[in-house]
């Protein structure tokens, strides 16, 4: 999970730890090329407008990268727009049933699932 916003990352891990999957933390998309890279994970949820590097330029270090490119992202920003390289965007606020549907579901489905 990526996001500048403290709050939000926590708002976001409790729904996922409650569903029972594992969380990782990011800041912004420069520490999470680094996490990804140290433990690849089943799914990316970023928001898009971060500091040092956004959600439009991580999703493109993902896609460039045979290691990720496989690795569904979601994206879940105030600027949802920005997100075309997504497999899935959500405008914030989200209710957390939408976040969790969407989010199990390219869990299930991988890339492509739009």
């Amino acid at each position: 999970m990526v996001d500048d916003e403290p709050d939000l990352r926590f708002m976001m891990r409790r729904v996922f730890l409650r569903a029972g999957h594992e969380v990782s933390e990011a800041g912004d998309g420069a520490a999470a090329l680094v996490s990804v890279h140290t433990s690849a994970p089943d799914l990316v949820v970023t928001d898009m407008m971060m500091p040092i590097m956004g959600g439009v330029e991580l999703i493109r270090a993902l896609r460039s990268d045979p290691a990720t490119i496989s690795i569904p992202v979601l994206a879940v920003s105030g600027d949802a727009h920005l997100a075309v390289d997504a497999d899935a965007a959500l405008a914030k606020p989200c209710q957390s049933a939408e976040l969790l549907e969407v989010a199990e579901g390219l869990l299930r489905e991988g890339r492509g699932a739009k």
